[in-house]
């Protein structure tokens, strides 16, 4: 019998086996279209009243925006509830994450988190939802976990078992079926100085493809070519990569095209504790959106469910006027730019397998149930230590509905330095449908785009 969890928290952990995951019951399933909504969270608010019921999410775009705009705030006339310092945190302990306690106590008082009201805006495409309820009913895990069968498009398990499926249902999100957007990243110093790297970027999900049948696309999950257009001394800079569902099976692909060479080399090592390119050492190739990859270096337990204050509805990081100069401050973003809200969020650990190694011997993940996004990270080094902190800023778009980051940091608690991804500058939007085709991203077509 499954595990019911409760608005509050919830219970006991569950730690994957090496078998084989049972799809779920017709009983179950049923549940996506009665008490649970079709991603499997909960369909009713709290007690409290703090927290709302799911009706549909932010599915219709608010009056007044025009498609090819960026995304307008909805709630810019809302005001904070409260804001959460490290002289009143004792008030709100129990909904802190580890690390935002940490943050608090080592990065106040220039550290603060303003609590809103909450909204649950996350919305998908009816089809979504639709194959959600699908894959509820076909989906299992391959053996160890490395991968999932049975299923296309969006997350596989709306009503987890397990650690390892919930982590599957955050890499196998629905993000659109294209997207093409340009944005930078940049890694402050201590004083706050930073030189931002504005990047290219277009994906092809093979995953979400209307009527792509899994043994069709070939293990792939997505596409994705980067292009660095500035700073000149990395402008030209090209990467691209497919993303494929079983890792270890069969490896991500990537290249890496750089001006000064002129050739497309392949990238062997793009994948787990990598130092991610141009990071200057402080995040990750995995966790690059928050988790990514193969699965296999942990074993995972599914802590529960639990109301938290998280990163929610982060309209104001994503306004034109919010420039890299007005985000980027010494040691943190610019708090008067962020919002928290009260949700619910499955709480997810990874440790370590024995015989396995990793720069983070542990690794929590807070992963909201509305979308199946990591909403915040702890990383802990070998020594059981706090280290590094990451934190999805997202919003709910409004071309195609898709609840997705618009900013991710990660704090590096030793070097007091950050890094920062989706600094947007007054970028043109999101574009949902550019028209891409599969052949865009072969090896050959990249390198012959890049000699041009």
């Amino acid at each position: 019998m499954r595990m019911r969890f409760f608005a509050a928290f919830a219970v006991l952990p569950l730690a994957i086996s090496l078998t084989v995951q049972a799809k779920v019951s017709e009983t179950e399933a049923a549940r996506l279209d009665a008490d649970l909504t079709p991603v499997g969270a909960i369909r009713s608010g709290n007690e409290a009243g703090t927290i709302p019921a799911w009706t549909g999410g932010l599915a219709i775009p608010p009056p007044g925006w025009k498609p090819g705009q960026i995304e307008t705030d909805p709630f810019e006339d809302e005001k904070p509830l409260f804001v959460i310092t490290a002289d009143n945190m004792s008030l709100y302990e129990d909904r802190l994450t580890e690390g935002h306690k940490a943050l608090l106590r080592e990065y106040g008082p220039g550290y603060v988190m303003p609590v809103y009201k909450t909204h649950r805006t996350a919305a998908f495409p009816e089809h979504v939802y639709d194959k959600s309820r699908e894959n509820a009913r076909t989906a299992t895990l391959l053996d160890n976990g490395n991968g999932v069968t049975n299923t296309i498009m969006t997350s596989p398990f709306p009503i987890p078992e397990n650690g390892l499926e919930a982590v599957w249902n955050h890499i196998l999100r629905y993000r659109g079926e294209q997207v093409s957007f340009r944005s930078a990243f940049a890694t402050p110093t201590v004083e706050g100085r930073f030189n931002p790297v504005l990047t290219e970027y277009d994906y092809y999900f093979s995953y979400s493809e209307p009527g792509a049948k899994l043994s069709e696309i070939e293990n792939k999950i997505f596409y994705l070519k980067t292009r660095i257009m500035a700073p000149s001394s990395l402008a030209g800079t090209l990467n691209l990569v497919h993303e494929t569902l079983d890792q270890v099976r069969s490896p991500r692909l990537a290249w890496r095209y750089e001006s000064s060479s002129r050739r497309l080399r392949r990238s062997p090592n793009l994948a787990y504790e990598t130092d991610l390119p141009n990071s200057s050492s402080l995040r990750s190739v995995d966790q690059k959106d928050m988790y990514n990859g193969a699965p296999n270096q942990y074993d995972w337990q599914l802590l529960g469910k639990k109301e938290m204050f998280v990163p929610y509805n982060a309209y104001k990081l994503h306004q034109p006027e919010a420039t890299a100069g007005q985000i980027i401050q010494a040691r943190n973003i610019n708090p008067e730019l962020t919002r928290y809200e009260l949700h619910r969020v499955w709480v997810v650990e990874a440790t370590v397998r024995v015989g396995m190694q990793h720069i983070y011997a542990k690794r929590k993940f807070y992963i909201d149930e509305d979308s199946w996004q990591i909403l915040a990270t702890a990383e802990y080094d070998n020594s059981g230590n706090l280290w590094r902190v990451s934190e999805a800023h997202n919003i709910s778009y409004y071309s195609e509905p898709v609840f997705w980051t618009t900013l991710e940091t990660t704090y590096d608690l030793k070097s007091e330095r950050y890094f920062v991804d989706g600094l947007d500058d007054g970028q043109s939007a999101y574009d949902f449908n550019p028209g891409f085709r599969a052949g865009e991203f072969t090896a050959s077509s990249v390198r012959r785009s890049a000699g041009r």
